[in-house]
């Protein structure tokens, strides 16, 4: 030995970088049964053949998983992390009417955990499989003295692509058009921050089992847009319900239009008591509401978008004036 500083004894081991790379391939093959990268996994970057469509439109969108991310942490629940980090990511793809082609995840860490990374990879690559998106790639950082003990940083990133001719146009919503709602599984990966604060000042107020339903992984909606597909139905416009709830989400679609939208009571084990500590209009900014999904159709394809995908209702319809409310029904 020379005496002098490794990179190891910095606190970063490259060759175990590697080794973990190889240790994943058996999840990115997976990923790759429909589609497949055009080259080889690992180069310095992934390329992949468009010549299948006639008139490709690319899109792109990145998103991470939120502060939900260190109660998942917290219980090990990595799986649920990846499956989060790509629906995040996958469902807004979708609402462009793009296929998600492409994935790749950045995972930040104080220190390799050759057992934490698989898993949280075996997450993402549950997900992706599902919607036939290849996992073409990411960065692995190992960060030490940056990202602190017991964190780490996720951020992910999908690439779709569609033919222009069947690209969603939200320009195209008209007063009569139909509001249909599909139910997501969980609170999803947003309103974290509010939902962690009520949980820090009331810490009996959910016991571990209900607070295991609100971490259940955000709903990947592939199956409803397949289901659209599959019965010719074409929507005007397409949401998913992320930060700022059903009214911010769904204002940025409409030109000049509003809509009044009556949804379902949320069913999800002990939100009642979460509800008795946010305020009454604030959660519906803030949270899905039991709603995860929304497509807008012409009144003549109703029918065929409740069937297109698990839990579909009619939320309301579209009318003159600017504005979104939102109330609770009684059933």
């Amino acid at each position: 030995m020379s005496g002098k500083l490794t990179y190891q004894q910095a606190g970063v081991d490259t060759r175990k970088a590697a080794a973990i790379v190889g240790d994943i391939k058996s999840h990115v093959r997976r990923t790759q049964k429909q589609r497949q990268l055009w080259g080889a996994f690992g180069l310095f970057a992934a390329c992949y053949d468009l010549s299948s469509y006639r008139a490709p439109v690319i899109m792109t969108g990145c998103d991470g998983v939120g502060t939900k991310l260190e109660l998942l942490l917290e219980r090990g629940m990595y799986e649920v992390a990846g499956k989060d980090l790509v629906a995040m990511n996958v469902n807004d793809i979708l609402t462009t009417g793009g296929d998600p082609l492409m994935f790749l995840d950045y995972i930040g860490i104080p220190a390799l955990d050759a057992v934490k990374i698989e898993r949280l990879i075996a997450g993402m690559a549950d997900y992706l499989e599902d919607c036939h998106c290849i996992l073409a790639g990411g960065e692995t950082a190992e960060m030490p003295g940056i990202v602190p003990e017991g964190v780490i940083e996720l951020s992910g990133f999908c690439i779709g692509c569609a033919e222009k001719e069947d690209l969603i146009d939200p320009t195209t919503v008209a007063v009569g058009d139909v509001l249909i709602g599909y139910a997501s599984d969980s609170i999803h990966a947003n309103g974290w921050s509010l939902v962690r604060r009520v949980l820090r000042e009331h810490p009996d107020l959910v016991t571990e089992q209900e607070l295991q339903q609100w971490l259940q992984p955000t709903r990947l909606y592939h199956d409803v847009v397949n289901g659209l597909r599959a019965l010719g139905v074409k929507p005007r416009a397409m949401a998913h319900i992320t930060g700022g709830g059903l009214p911010e989400n769904l204002e940025r679609l409409f030109q000049g239009l509003g809509a009044d939208l009556t949804i379902p009571p949320w069913r999800l084990a002990g939100v009642e008591k979460l509800f008795e500590h946010i305020d009454a209009t604030d959660r519906f900014h803030t949270l899905n509401m039991g709603v995860g999904w929304v497509a807008i159709v012409g009144a003549d394809d109703v029918q065929k978008a409740c069937a297109a995908g698990p839990g579909g209702f009619v939320l309301g319809t579209m009318r003159p004036g600017d504005g979104v409310s939102v109330k609770i029904s009684h059933e």
